[in-house]
């Protein structure tokens, strides 16, 4: 593949609450209004099997998952996202940015559930090959704000989708330290973000990390 009509891979990671759809619909305005052509997505969610594997692993409702089971599911959902939502796009020459990826499998299933991340890793590398997001930005948030944050927005919206929401303190902290790790042993293609900071510093944040990255690896608007 010409490398500079490949498009790219971005990320938003993060805990619960620490604002990631908002930040993400914020960067794929400011890049679509740059030139570029971006598709959003999320995982879970990214595909109609993801959506309704979604509302299996999220949902409150009688929902007991073993982590391994979790893990399974989480991984099917992202093979039908990366084979038919992400690979694609990047090959069109689009910006594609995802709410979550593997990052929170190694930090909520990981670190959260006790599964080592080199067996993560592994499944990862078995079921979608190598493919890892060009850029992550982790909004980091102490777990207790982030927490309180979700469950507001959860009841606001009348979502089912707390299954995490309702586990410890010290999972979340797991959580969060993970995905710190994480940017620690890849500083090269993570920008943590204080996603405590007010929401127009946090954006902008963001968006100056994303086409700072962009600029640096040669990829330009795609449209004019």
């Amino acid at each position: 593949m010409n490398t500079r009509a490949r498009g790219a891979f971005l990320t938003i990671e993060g805990g619960e609450g620490a604002g990631k759809g908002t930040i993400l619909k914020d960067l794929a305005s400011r890049l679509t209004g740059a030139g570029y052509r971006v598709l959003e997505t999320r995982e879970p969610g990214g595909t109609p099997e993801g959506l309704e594997l979604r509302q299996l692993m999220l949902g409150t409702k009688g929902k007991v998952w073993d982590s391994w089971a979790e893990l399974l599911l989480m991984t099917a959902a992202r093979v039908q996202h990366v084979r038919r939502v992400i690979e694609p796009a990047i090959a069109r020459g689009e910006i594609v940015i995802s709410d979550r990826f593997v990052g929170s499998t190694i930090a909520y299933q990981g670190a959260g559930q006790g599964i080592p991340a080199a067996e993560i890793e592994d499944l990862h590398h078995k079921a979608v090959g190598d493919l890892w997001p060009d850029l992550t930005v982790l909004l980091d948030i102490d777990p207790r704000i982030g927490i309180q944050r979700s469950l507001a927005r959860l009841e606001q919206e009348n979502l089912d989708e707390g299954r995490f929401e309702a586990m410890s303190l010290d999972f979340h902290n797991r959580v969060r330290e993970s995905f710190l790790l994480q940017a620690a042993a890849k500083p090269g293609s993570h920008a943590v973000i204080n996603a405590e900071w007010p929401l127009a510093d946090v954006a902008s944040a963001v968006a100056d990390a994303a086409f700072a990255w962009l600029g640096k690896n040669g990829k330009t608007p795609t449209k004019t």
